[in-house]
């Protein structure tokens, strides 16, 4: 089982008073310049609850937020379980409020690590000489707050910006393309003294490509942040990455592996693939947030779990039963066509086997536990191989957004399994680390710049750059030509359940669209609203459009 602090700062036992969402409130604990730290030693351990704090939303609300706003997931109830207050309902149908769940939980979340980090750097910029040991630590943890900003102004838009510890005036919102000038400016000032190692001593720490990876991804952006583009600052930016040498893409046999519960700083294909990851250990706690990996609860058939004698069978061997109500649509799968394309197995399709792939996966239920709609009531034993289908049927309540409660509800929709069930957790948190930029990434934004007009480098082209993914991805054959919408397939496979899907779908124009139940076309729904308990301590924050 790997630890997270074998690669993060360890984190202090103290209490972490955080008080409202508001980014104006100073966040506050018992670290001060005259108790703490008086060494490198404490110097390193002061840092870890940014750390802790980065890992709070990141794999589960946020990514809900990311996901099932998109055609990529969808959360629906299952005889009321799962209807969450309607969370999962809005995200789907582009109908959410400034009270949604998950908008008000990630504007908390994201403004408790911004928070945190200006405290830390206020105290652990007082401490110490300076060094090159003090300017590292400091700039890594200004790489976090940027990387929340970051997060911040692509779901939020226009959001305050807080420089440093203890401003206690309220602060009102900033135009978005000032605050991605504020980003910006802060990532460039970090890059000379981060690290330029790539090995078990920065993993989960951002180090210079990290910053490169951030200004990447904020310059293909930079059209609907800014009205500008900047495709040729991506390019440059990929370029400081791809020609440093310290990266390459995982083969066709690693990239499953990639994602395994074992990955991290030696693990194949996510040693050399991954540039930032959050490191998850299924034993740890957090100070923000649940702080914990729970795939497999959510997209796990409920029948290939820990299940009654008889009921099923645990394919994964994990200790408990999943809830498995997540799944993805028909829309999105549609883009999985290549027949030898290994990321196609990222997905549990149709009708389940045992692991030998030849006995079905049979359940034995009832016929009411089958369908509890044609039969109800009745009792008589039914067996049934487990046969998992696309679409979603909202056949209980369309209304509560509820598939029903009975075998034909839970087994609606293709599953993604790409962080693969941990059967060494005695709990349903899981030991996969999350990759937050991988190398593949670097790989489509740049093929994407060029493609949008920027200067082809380094001999690359759009196609050659494509090629060069599908190459350690897929069996068939090499592409003969390429298109945005080429590109955009490609960046659908390969981060499949990743937390890019949305970002993706606003900068090629379809987020707009139509997909499962979601007919809404309203671009205003490109950006969340201010939460109402961040608007009612700070009168200062104006609302986005629409809402």
């Amino acid at each position: 089982m790997k630890k997270i602090t074998k690669y993060i700062f360890p984190i202090l036992i103290f209490s972490a008073l955080i008080a409202c969402q508001d980014l104006d409130v100073p966040i506050t604990t018992q670290l001060t310049p005259d108790v703490f730290p008086r060494d490198s030693v404490q110097f390193i351990a002061a840092s870890g609850q940014v750390y802790a704090a980065l890992r709070g939303n990141y794999a589960t609300e946020y990514f809900f937020q990311q996901c099932y706003s998109t055609d990529e997931g969808i959360m629906p109830a299952r005889g009321g379980n799962w209807f969450d207050g309607g969370q999962n309902k809005e995200m789907h149908y582009h109908s959410w409020t400034k009270d949604n769940g998950y908008v008000n939980g990630n504007w908390y979340w994201l403004s408790a690590i911004i928070g945190m980090a200006n405290q830390t750097l206020s105290i652990l910029g007082t401490n110490e000489p300076e060094s090159a040991f003090k300017n590292t630590n400091l700039a890594e943890i200004r790489m976090v707050k940027a990387f929340a900003y970051f997060m911040l102004m692509d779901n939020y838009g226009n959001v305050p910006i807080i420089k440093g510890y203890g401003e206690l005036y309220q602060h009102p919102t900033v135009p978005r393309a000032e605050v991605f000038k504020y980003i910006e400016d802060e990532i460039k000032a970090c890059l000379p003294y981060l690290s330029t190692k790539n090995d078990v001593s920065t993993y989960g720490r951002p180090n210079y490509y990290t910053a490169q990876a951030l200004l990447a991804k904020m310059y293909i952006n930079a059209l609907e942040y800014t009205g500008t583009e900047r495709n040729n600052d991506c390019i440059a930016a990929c370029d400081a990455i791809i020609s440093s040498g310290k990266f390459s893409l995982a083969s066709i046999a690693d990239y499953l592996v990639m994602f395994y519960p074992t990955n991290g700083p030696t693990s194949p294909g996510s040693k050399n693939e991954f540039i930032f990851a959050i490191p998850f250990d299924a034993t740890s706690v957090g100070n923000v947030g649940r702080s914990a990996n729970y795939k497999a609860r959510y997209d796990v058939p409920r029948s290939m779990g820990k299940v009654a004698a008889g009921a099923g069978y645990n394919y994964f061997n994990i200790p408990y039963t999943p809830g498995g109500p997540a799944s993805t649509l028909p829309e999105y799968y549609a883009y999985f066509n290549d027949a030898n394309d290994v990321r196609n197995k990222q997905w549990l399709t149709g009708l389940q086997y045992l692991p030998n792939g030849v006995t079905p996966l049979n359940i034995t239920t009832t016929k009411a536990g089958y369908d509890a709609i044609a039969y109800p009531g009745d009792n008589t034993p039914y067996t049934f191989q487990l046969n998992l289908v696309p679409n979603i049927t909202l056949r209980q309540s369309v209304e509560l957004f509820d598939c029903g409660n009975d075998e034909v509800a839970w087994n609606m929709g293709y599953r993604n399994i790409k962080f693969y069930p941990d059967a060494t957790s005695t709990s349903r948190n899981q030991n996969n680390d999350i990759p937050v930029f991988r190398y593949s990434d670097i790989i489509l934004m740049k093929a994407e710049a060029i493609q949008r007009g920027g200067n082809a480098t380094l001999g690359h082209t759009p196609l050659s750059l494509v090629n060069m993914l599908r190459a350690v991805r897929t069996t068939s054959a090499a592409l003969g030509s390429v298109t945005l919408d080429d590109i955009y397939a490609e960046r659908c496979r390969e981060f499949a359940w990743e937390g890019w899907h949305r970002n993706d779908m606003i900068r090629f124009g379809k987020y707009e669209g139509t997909w499962g139940f979601k007919t809404s076309s309203d671009p205003n729904k490109r950006l969340f609203p201010i939460p109402t308990n961040a608007t009612s301590v700070n009168k200062l924050l104006s609302q986005n459009p629409g809402y």
